[in-house]
C-alpha cells in the first residue's frame, strides 16, 4: 500500500472500488478536472447551486461590561471578515452578514452556529440566540429599495444601539 497515491480508492479502503480503475493500466494516473465558481455539475439544477443569503442573528443573555461585548465583537468581526455590522448593547446584540450556501436550511444551519462556536475563540458573552431571519438576496434588495432595514451603505463595522 505505500506505493498507492493519497486519495486514491484503494487508500480510502473503500470495499469493491478497485474495480473502478482495473480498466486502466498500472501507473497510469486519472486526469483531474476543476470547477470553476458558479459552474454547474451535469444534471444539477440552478436551485442547487449556491446563492447569497442575508442572514440576521440576534442574541441575548445576562449583562456583560460593555467594553467586553464590543471587543468580542470586533474580534469575531476580525476572525470572520464576512460579517457587515455588528449592534450591541450589554445584554443583546444583532449581527448581520452574508451566508454563502444552497439553500435556506443550509445558510440557517451555519447561523445558528456561529455564536456558539466562536464564543472561546472571540470571548463572545453566553447569550443564547433568540432571533434568526434568513432572506434571499433579491428579498434583501426588495426591503432596501421599499426603505425596510439598514440602508446598504450603514457603516461596517461594530456599533452601539
Amino acid at each position: 500500500m505505500s506505493g498507492v497515491r493519497p486519495g486514491t480508492a484503494a487508500s480510502r479502503g473503500r470495499p469493491g472500488s478497485g474495480s473502478r480503475n482495473a480498466s486502466r493500466p498500472a501507473g497510469e494516473e486519472r486526469a483531474l478536472t476543476s470547477v470553476a465558481a458558479g459552474d454547474r455539475f451535469r444534471g444539477e439544477e440552478p436551485e442547487h447551486t449556491p446563492r447569497l443569503w442575508h442572514v440576521t442573528l440576534s442574541v441575548s443573555g445576562a449583562r456583560a461590561p460593555i467594553t467586553e461585548v464590543r471587543r468580542a465583537l470586533e474580534q469575531l468581526a476580525h476572525d470572520h471578515p464576512f460579517l457587515l455590522t455588528s449592534r450591541y448593547a450589554d445584554d443583546h446584540a444583532e449581527i448581520r452578514y452574508w451566508e454563502e450556501a444552497r439553500d435556506l436550511h443550509d445558510a440557517a444551519a451555519v447561523a445558528l452556529r456561529l455564536w456558539g462556536e466562536h464564543r472561546q475563540t472571540a470571548g463572545l458573552p453566553p447569550w443564547e440566540i433568540v432571533g434568526l431571519e434568513v432572506i434571499d438576496r433579491a428579498t434583501y434588495h426588495q426591503r432596501i429599495a421599499a426603505g425596510y432595514g439598514p440602508a446598504p451603505a450603514t457603516p461596517v463595522g461594530v456599533h452601539p444601539f
